[in-house]
């Protein structure tokens, strides 16, 4: 079992999640106290033990489903029901007896809702339809799990069920009993996906072995996942992370600023302090520190595929803005407007972009990015509120379609600002390529750096402040 929990931590820190070697150890004694056979129990005592962000429990999910999969023996060639169907004779796609027999079971075990007979049945689809062949080359499991479901036609057998008096045919119910009854066998219908979804992986695992098959289905964190190719899920997921993020650097930058009450070493009242002990400095005496906190302008493009990257960080300065004397916040496309307004009284993402949205002008001629024009109409608007407490943060990918750079504005910029950087979401390889003009840009900002995910742009912030 310790190798086992050995080879689970390896695996959760290879897809991102941070375990130390007290937590792996806390979770080994955790594991003492709990019936090993008790699945629920073992994984909540790994859970509790090793997972310590909400946003961490689904790949923390997934990698158990996949490590400790073989709980049960249903693995390949282990004589249940649906080898013993298909040693038979029925083929994968049979029609025939064999299709028959899944039907009605399928139909039973829906109409029942008996976990057992669901496992049943979606051992014997499996083995039926999943089509996993040693000769075959083997994926994470999406293709045989589209495959089973499909070949199984769910949605025919919740069709048919419907039409059955106890669940609401031919108006044996009430309304109310008729949605509750129909809810339910929805419900039941999950569970039977996700018992598919368990039987294919156990499968997996036992012809390639859980390391092959973790690796396969490793999918990035929340802070990881690349903000200008997230889908809409992990867009979700992203603005649910967004919070907690700003909430603990916010706390990790209070503490640093409590630290940093001693100024610098004040040596002529340390001489002075030292004459009530015969000239010997034996308690120094320190400036008091001027801890201003930074005012800070951020200058993001919302076009086309950084507008994603844009909006999270304009929300994630936000939500920090008590760590700074002031934000400000403008965007951009060929045209220049502040959105600070947009901030004020929004209570969450969503609602700041569609006052964005709805509000902002940025587009002053054919709409398509500019950042010469766009950053000059910036300078000849705000360039005169730009002072020496001011630190400029510029979004975007410095992809200008070709005209000009006018990197003169920078120049400016970097003169008047106490510090000016760049945050380019793109990989630093692809930097000056086709119409990026961001090496026009460089020589006059404090940083030019890639950001692309929320841990990245969570660090620039924690500095910057």
């Amino acid at each position: 079992m310790l190798a086992a929990l050995a080879g689970f931590v390896d695996e959760l820190r290879a897809a991102g999640m941070p375990v130390s070697l007290t937590e792996h150890l806390d979770a080994a004694q955790a594991l003492t106290h709990v019936p090993l056979d008790d699945r629920g129990a073992f994984r909540a005592a790994l859970a509790t033990t090793l997972v310590k962000q909400a946003a961490h429990r689904a790949t923390f999910d997934a990698v158990f489903g996949v490590w400790f999969s073989l709980g049960r023996a249903t693995v390949l060639g282990d004589g249940g029901s649906g080898d013993d169907l298909v040693a038979s004779g029925a083929s994968p796609d049979d029609d025939g007896a064999g299709g028959d027999d899944l039907a009605a079971r399928l139909d039973a075990a829906l109409a029942s809702g008996d976990p057992a007979l669901l496992a049943e049945v979606a051992r014997l689809a499996v083995a039926l339809h999943a089509d996993l062949r040693a000769d075959r080359r083997l994926g994470a499991g999406s293709y045989e799990r589209y495959r089973t479901l499909r070949q199984l036609d769910l949605d025919g057998a919740l069709a048919r069920l419907r039409g059955r008096p106890q669940f609401g045919g031919d108006d044996a119910l009430d309304p109310l009993e008729t949605r509750l009854a129909r809810e339910e066998l929805e419900v039941r219908a999950a569970r039977l996906r996700e018992e598919i979804e368990a039987e294919i992986r156990r499968r997996l695992v036992a012809e390639r072995g859980a390391a092959s098959v973790a690796q396969a289905l490793r999918r990035p964190l929340p802070a990881d996942v690349e903000l200008m190719h997230a889908s809409r899920d992990e867009l979700a997921q992203l603005r649910r992370s967004l919070a907690p993020l700003a909430t603990a650097l916010a706390a990790r930058l209070a503490r640093r600023r409590r630290h940093r009450r001693r100024g610098h070493l004040d040596m002529r009242a340390t001489v002075r302090h030292s004459l009530g002990s015969g000239g010997v400095p034996v308690e120094p005496r320190f400036r008091r520190p001027h801890l201003a906190k930074p005012e800070i302008w951020v200058v993001a493009d919302v076009s086309g595929s950084v507008a994603a990257f844009a909006r999270f960080t304009l929300a994630l300065v936000h939500a920090m803005s008590g760590q700074f004397s002031a934000v400000r916040s403008f965007v951009f496309v060929d045209g220049v407007d502040e959105v600070t307004r947009c901030f004020e009284g929004a209570v969450d993402l969503d609602t700041a972009v569609r006052r964005i949205n709805a509000e902002a002008d940025v587009v002053a001629a054919e709409g398509h990015s500019d950042y010469g024009a766009a950053l000059e109409a910036f300078w000849a608007r705000y360039g005169a509120d730009v002072g020496p407490r001011t630190t400029v943060v510029l979004l975007g990918d410095a992809r200008s379609n070709y005209h000009p750079a006018r990197p003169w504005v920078m120049a400016e910029l970097s003169r008047a600002a106490r510090h000016v950087h760049w945050l380019n979401p793109e990989p630093r390889a692809y930097w000056d390529s086709g119409d990026s003009v961001i090496g026009d840009y460089a020589p006059y900002c404090d940083g030019v750096h890639e950001c692309r995910n929320l841990r990245q742009l969570g660090r620039f912030v924690e500095a910057v402040a």
